[in-house]
């Protein structure tokens, strides 16, 4: 089939090159003259694992290709995919004013069969807008249909090719049908896909992933009420996640969540509940929960060295906002380093993705380390945001041979407590008792 993805994105590029895989014909346009540059040279703007060898195959066999030329690209296309930006406005809401250029630009291009596939996250409401400024400017009805997005960072692809389910907006079942057709090859393990209103569409996009952000909220606030009350929040975690109802994921402690999808939809949801008159009580406090607990570390950091930072220097294991991407938006560590900057520390930070990404930010605000071990270099602590694998098993002999003081901050309860006192170290972590 032949496909037109429009944003090279995260989401347009993984969408294109998975659907380019299973032998389609796909297009990937993007304004940005350099980024369709990149692409074409077989250099990938993003990380995600496996994405690289991915796009490098599809283009060598002809299937994928990049271009600046969305006329073209959209006039030959039976698909055409939008996945450009949605950024939150500063009010909450989604800004659609990258969306709607998009719209303009392609209608006089449309065939007469092509189906408009809205894979950008947008409020309720958004399909039927897009519908009727299509009709407005072609002068006849145009399909459009809705396919949210469901894509882990870090595992892209596999979610992608062996998806849980897909999720169809349509209003025509030919359209439903069609969009079966070109989906079957990633569903060839009995996984549904469920075809509904484009208005229930766009909204299950937005629910599930504020209820994830929920599950986050919810169980660091149940880990801080942990802490207070002498508690271990893993001991509580266990006991609730064997629960059939309940379960176990999303339900680790950390130090908030961030990245470009929760942070945005939980406020962009709150904000599509107020406009159709619904106070979005659990959403606000959502977001409320999740904004103070990206301080829960520091807080611990400022209490440990009675407020006295200006002579202390940092380590700072991870940046990304999660690991197995270089994803650093809304990410916990920012918040950190904002803070502790402020109070005139010394950061020296290691990740091993990000470090580019976060240089981008900062300059030479901080010490940028290789080895996480250089970022140890005579540091009073070491503050863990991120868990890549690299820093489960660490030398901690070695640890506390390189250190100043031996201190560690664990925004992701990393370590076992018991394992921390014998090695000598102060420990501090999140929902449990702290090492002194």
């Amino acid at each position: 089939m032949k496909i037109t993805v429009i944003g090279t994105g995260y989401v347009g590029l993984v969408t294109g090159t998975c659907l380019a895989e299973t032998g389609n014909d796909v297009t990937c346009v993007d304004c940005d003259r350099e980024k369709i540059d990149m692409l074409c040279r077989g250099d990938i703007p993003i990380y995600e694992p496996g994405l690289t060898e991915l796009v490098g195959r599809n283009a060598v066999a002809g299937r994928l290709h990049f271009t600046t030329d969305l006329d073209s690209a959209a006039s030959t296309a039976k698909f055409i995919f939008l996945a450009v930006g949605t950024p939150p406005a500063e009010d909450g809401s989604v800004d659609l004013s990258a969306l709607n250029v998009v719209v303009d630009q392609i209608a006089s291009h449309l065939a007469e069969d092509a189906v408009v596939i809205c894979k950008s996250t947008v409020p309720v409401g958004t399909n039927a807008a897009v519908a009727e400024r299509l009709k407005e400017l072609t002068g006849r009805e145009c399909d459009v249909a809705s396919n949210p997005e469901f894509l882990k960072e870090g595992a892209a692809i596999d979610d992608f090719m062996k998806p849980d389910r897909v999720v169809i907006g349509a209003r025509r079942k030919a359209v439903a049908d069609s969009l079966w057709d070109l989906y079957q090859p990633y569903l060839r393990t009995d996984k549904p896909l469920l075809v509904m209103s484009p208005e229930s569409a766009e909204m299950t996009k937005y629910v599930a992933n504020a209820l994830l952000a929920t599950k986050i909220s919810f169980i660091n606030e149940t880990a801080n009420l942990c802490e207070r009350a002498g508690a271990d929040i893993n001991d509580v975690r266990r006991g609730i996640g064997h629960d059939s109802r309940i379960g176990f994921a999303f339900l680790f402690p950390g130090v908030g969540y961030g990245g470009s999808c929760f942070p945005k939809d939980v406020l962009g949801l709150a904000a599509v509940a107020r406009e159709h008159g619904v106070a979005p009580l659990i959403l606000d406090a959502v977001d409320e929960v999740n904004n103070r607990q990206k301080y829960v570390l520091t807080e611990k950091i400022e209490r440990h060295f009675d407020n006295k930072l200006s002579d202390k220097t940092i380590a700072v294991w991870g940046l990304a906002f999660k690991p197995g991407m270089d994803d650093v938006r809304e990410a916990p560590a920012l918040t950190l380093i904002d803070r502790l900057l402020d109070l005139g520390a010394i950061l020296r930070v290691h990740d091993p993705v990000a470090i580019d990404n976060v240089r981008k930010e900062y300059g030479d605000k901080l010490i940028y380390c290789t080895r996480p071990d250089d970022a140890l270099k005579d540091a009073d602590a070491l503050a863990i945001l991120t868990e890549w694998k690299e820093f489960i098993h660490p030398d901690f002999e070695a640890m506390r041979r390189i250190m100043r003081q031996p201190v560690i901050f664990d925004g992701r309860n990393l370590y076992d407590p018991g394992q921390m006192k014998d090695a000598g170290f102060a420990y501090y972590s999140i929902g449990r008792p702290a090492v002194s």
